[in-house]
């Protein structure tokens, strides 16, 4: 059996058939949703629209969402200069922003003393482990989390929280910072009066009409039971490589985690030779967060947990999706496995 494997969900999701038509029609439209006349009410149209949905797949109703370009900008209009705390662990786009002082535990959990003054995500997206969050946060990062476990704004308590279209099969370059209504927060991009003044610039429609379409999407899938059946082929990979491979590290593996996510490492192989190898076999994996690939350095996020430097950089990121079967999983494990033999061959 032939044919590439795409293992690196954590990324970025294949976009969703529901997105691209949603995309597609929308590229139709031409007005721009500030203008008043009807071309201008189309277009603004399908932005509410969107904006509706995403409230809705994320439990968010009566709040605020404002697009963005992605996570990344929406961590920088709720953290910028606001003197939060944080932990290593965080995303780096985060962790720009925050003093990250925060304990971090072996299983990957962080304790948090001051809710009001700190930002924690969801799930890690290098690991997979679950936070539990504290009431009153003042940001969540819900990157990773969204779509891939039932999780809701409304019942999370937080001030503020991040969300990406292309994490649940939307398009790459929109996101949204999710607002408690009455929080106040300034735009960090001026000009115009767009997204309630939160953010200006002209909305980009046809992104937003894909995000809203993919997150009404990924939560019907939700409901429906498809991530309890990725856990399964999760677990199933696991094991197989585990059996294989007797000396190899699963991070996290005794918190929560996402039902997608398996970290590991064989402490001394270099995770991106890992990543290397199995690219040429077919295989798309990863050796930590996708905005930080190509960065010769042993992951913050291992360090953080107390993992020595041999683990942190031989660390590989396995993450999976709806489409991924039980066949895809195995066989992966054998061609890890078999450069996992020539691996310890070599360093025999």
């Amino acid at each position: 059996m032939s044919g590439r494997v795409y293992l690196d969900w954590n990324a970025t999701a294949p976009l969703r058939a529901e997105a691209r038509a949603a995309m597609i029609a929308a590229m139709d439209v031409v007005g721009n949703p500030s203008s008043v006349h009807a071309e201008g009410r189309a277009a603004k149209a399908l932005v509410e629209k969107a904006r509706r949905q995403v409230a809705a797949a994320f439990g968010a109703e009566g709040a605020d969402v404002v697009f963005v370009s992605g996570a990344t900008e929406a961590a920088a209009l709720a953290c910028a200069g606001r003197g939060l705390l944080g932990a290593d662990i965080e995303h780096d786009a985060v962790r720009a922003w925050i003093d990250p002082v925060l304990p971090v535990d072996e299983d990957g959990r962080v304790r948090v003393a001051e809710p009001e003054r700190s930002v924690l995500q969801a799930a890690n997206s290098e690991t997979g482990v679950v936070q539990d969050l504290p009431e009153g946060l003042a940001v969540v990062d819900a990157t990773q989390a969204f779509g891939k476990l039932p999780l809701a704004f409304n019942w999370i308590g937080c001030q503020m929280a991040l969300v990406s279209a292309h994490k649940l099969g939307g398009p790459k370059g929109i996101g949204a910072l999710v607002i408690r209504r009455g929080t106040d927060l300034a735009a960090q991009l001026r000009g115009g009066g767009q997204e309630m003044g939160r953010r200006a610039g002209t909305e980009n429609v046809i992104g937003i009409a894909g995000f809203g379409a993919a997150a009404e999407a990924a939560v019907r899938e939700l409901e429906a039971g498809g991530w309890a059946e990725v856990e399964k082929i999760r677990n199933i990979l696991e094991t197989a490589i585990a059996a294989g491979a007797k000396e190899t590290i699963f991070v996290g593996k005794a918190a929560r985690r996402l039902p997608n996510t398996s970290c590991f490492a064989v402490p001394g192989w270099k995770g991106e030779t890992q990543v290397m190898q199995m690219d040429l076999a077919g295989f798309a994996i990863s050796a930590g967060s996708a905005c930080s690939s190509g960065k010769v350095r042993a992951s913050p996020v291992l360090r953080a947990m107390g993992y020595d430097e041999a683990t942190a950089q031989g660390a590989i990121r396995v993450s999976i999706g709806p489409g991924t079967t039980e066949t895809d999983v195995l066989r992966f494990a054998e061609a890890w496995l078999n450069a996992y033999e020539k691996y310890r061959a070599r360093a025999a």
